[in-house]
């Protein structure tokens, strides 16, 4: 049984203000000393970033007072609950796993409430997700063109799906007090409390561009900054006591937590454990947490490394996994280390296993936007004004490093690049749903494709990596 304390917060429509309530409650909270454990909805890379930020001691500025049961002397990874990759029946194991030991976990959902897989009806929703969790939902809504209106949205979401239970509002970009009266007291009849108003000037933005947010990894010192301010203003505008009052009221969730217990790879003799170099830095910010952990349990040493800085993967790397990111961004300073492209490529020409995602991809093609990559694949990547985004289910073409033949798999695709051409003489995948096609590429050891996975789901490709890098 599992009795962490949780709360959704969720809002009708993306826009409304969830990402900037959610990051400023998790901070707010660890900044009073409560371990809080943070979550999102969905295969969202960024805002995990700005969560795990929030209840950092960088941002929290302090361990709590004397007393406390704990805040944040452990850095704790924002992490995702994706009902459509890992399933419905992951996500109570899934979130168990993440919030082991924490005082308060906080869940930021997806888009609308009841938006999920296109098609699918709830699946992967954040009203799916909070009634796999029992948690109770805080909806934020955008209140800057409406007064008594607000009480007819608060009911209509509230009695959608009685198993939902939204057992509070926040109240973003109000005006004045006249228009926070007027909402107040229409809300005084939707039987749904007001616990917590955000004044139209209160927001605190983070930049943003052609995927969003621009990730913390980028502006980490500004956004300490930016982080701290955000909590004041959560703090001054929310009824922290009654959010946590809420949060505790959640029923204790029958679940056992999942483990990154896939069995270990004998290792070979002498050999030792293997390592596999694991990208990082600014251009590579897009990955679970769990992937690491899976790595770590089937036996591999996981050293990360940055590619615009090192100039060498680490000592004796025999298996290599760069995730997604930004390299579009990065052009030019990736280019220009050569030393490091020159030894990626000599790793995958020699075999060794390489898995690699979306920005992955583009790093080891011929070139990105003109500017020379590590020219492990036959392929160009450029910018386009096109965004492809939506999930997938794929099956592997053929054995590779990380997949058997046949291996089904549900993935992610979200990009504006263009990769000529999308897949090699042997692909990565066969895409079957929602449209027929390979993409990708398998060559000696390298996996490489634009679909993001999430190994939780299935455990064996982290294995079956750790077996060909100790082989």
């Amino acid at each position: 049984m599992v009795n962490v304390p949780r709360l959704v917060i969720a809002a009708p429509s993306s826009g409304s203000g969830k990402t900037t309530v959610a990051t400023g409650l998790m901070a707010a909270f660890s900044e009073r000393g409560l371990a809080v454990s943070p979550h999102k909805v969905g295969p969202d890379y960024i805002d995990p970033g700005y969560h795990a930020l929030a209840v950092s001691p960088a941002a929290a500025g302090a361990s709590g007072p004397a007393g406390a049961p704990g805040a944040a002397a452990r850095v704790r990874p924002g992490r995702n609950l994706d009902a459509y990759m890992c399933g419905p029946g992951l996500i109570g194991p899934l979130f168990a796993h993440g919030a082991a030991g924490c005082d308060l976990a906080v869940v930021e959902g997806v888009m609308g409430l009841y938006d999920g897989a296109s098609g699918q009806g709830e699946l992967a929703s954040t009203a799916q997700v909070s009634k796999l969790l029992r948690a109770p939902v805080v909806l934020v809504v955008d209140a800057s063109s409406q007064s008594r209106s607000v009480a007819a949205l608060v009911h209509g979401f509230a009695s959608w799906d009685p198993e939902v239970r939204i057992g509070g509002v926040i109240l973003n970009k109000v005006a004045t007090d006249r228009h926070e009266r007027l909402l107040r007291e229409a809300l005084d009849e939707s039987g749904v409390p007001v616990m917590g108003v955000l004044r139209r000037a209160d927001g605190v933005t983070a930049p943003s561009r052609h995927l969003g947010l621009v990730p913390v990894a980028e502006r980490r010192a500004e956004a300490v900054g930016s982080m701290r301010e955000l909590a004041a203003r959560v703090r001054a505008g929310c009824d922290l006591e009654a959010l946590l009052a809420l949060a505790r009221s959640a029923p204790a969730l029958d679940v056992t937590p999942w483990e990154p217990a896939v069995e270990p790879v004998a290792p070979v003799a002498g050999a030792g454990r293997p390592v596999i170099a694991v990208a990082g830095g600014s251009a590579f910010t897009f990955s679970y947490a769990e992937h690491t952990e899976l790595l770590a349990a089937a036996g591999a040493d996981v050293v990360p490394f940055d590619p615009l800085r090192d100039e060498e993967l680490p000592a004796g790397t025999r298996g290599l996994v760069i995730g997604g990111g930004f390299p579009e961004v990065y052009a030019p300073e990736l280019s220009a280390n050569e030393p490091l492209r020159k030894a990626v490529a000599e790793l995958a020409y020699s075999g060794a296993p390489v898995a690699a995602e979306c920005a992955g991809l583009l790093y080891l093609a011929r070139s990105l936007d003109g500017a020379p990559m590590c020219g492990v694949l036959a392929a160009d990547a450029r910018m386009s004004g096109r965004l492809t985004l939506g999930y997938r289910e794929a099956v592997a073409v053929g054995d590779s490093a990380l997949a058997r033949a046949g291996t089904r798999v549900r993935g992610h695709e979200f990009h504006r690049t263009l990769l000529e051409p999308g897949a090699g003489a042997a692909p990565a995948w066969g895409v079957v749903h929602p449209e027929r096609r390979v993409e990708g590429f398998v060559q000696g050891g390298v996996h490489a494709s634009y679909l993001h996975t999430h190994w939780a789901a299935a455990p064996e490709l982290a294995r079956r990596f750790v077996e060909r890098c100790t082989a």
